[in-house]
């Protein structure tokens, strides 16, 4: 967090407020939302498909009318792919896997599908996505309420609930601008 707020600092210089046309500029965030979803696509299967007719696939016949259901989370983490693929690392996507991107070429990384049953809201999603967490991040200094390590069990309600205090980063101006 602290890393993406310095560079949005040193982009925008807090005298404004972000738009999307600096997003490109902001390196560290977008490998900050590769990662993140990664490790927690927007669904973590993919839309039914259905065999249209009989094939082999990795050596298994399968038949025709055989409804299929990829779990992108596994592909997502697959430790033959990915080193230490539960671990939330960075780096990866400035070094190793800097070529990868979200629009469904690279099959180890498809948060949003491929071919021609990608997500078709993928562009505004992750624009969005961008927009809105970096318009956080550079309005708002974030601190965990207490020193415990936050539980990042993946459920629907969270056992541990996260609870952090918000602090303004910006001149009470900019607020008014937004």
């Amino acid at each position: 967090m602290e890393k993406v707020q310095e560079e949005i600092d040193i982009h925008v210089r807090n005298k404004r407020c972000i738009n999307e046309f600096d997003i490109n500029k902001l390196v560290y965030l977008q490998v900050v939302v590769k990662e993140t979803l990664r490790l927690y696509p927007p669904s973590s299967l993919s839309g039914i498909r259905e065999f249209r007719e009989d094939c082999f696939l990795g050596g298994y016949h399968v038949s025709k009318g055989t409804r299929l259901l990829t779990n992108l989370w596994k592909i997502q983490t697959d430790p033959s792919i990915w080193e230490d693929p539960l671990e939330f690392k960075l780096e990866r996507f400035l070094t190793t896997h800097k070529e990868v991107d979200v629009k469904g070429n690279h099959f180890e990384y498809i948060p949003f599908g491929s071919g021609r049953r990608i997500c078709p809201e993928i562009s505004f999603g992750i624009r969005t996505t961008h927009l809105t967490l970096t318009s956080f991040l550079q309005c708002f200094e974030l601190s965990k309420a207490s020193s415990e390590p936050i539980d990042m069990t993946a459920v629907n309600i969270k056992v541990t609930p996260l609870k952090v205090l918000i602090k303004p980063r910006l001149s009470s101006l900019l607020y008014k601008a937004m």
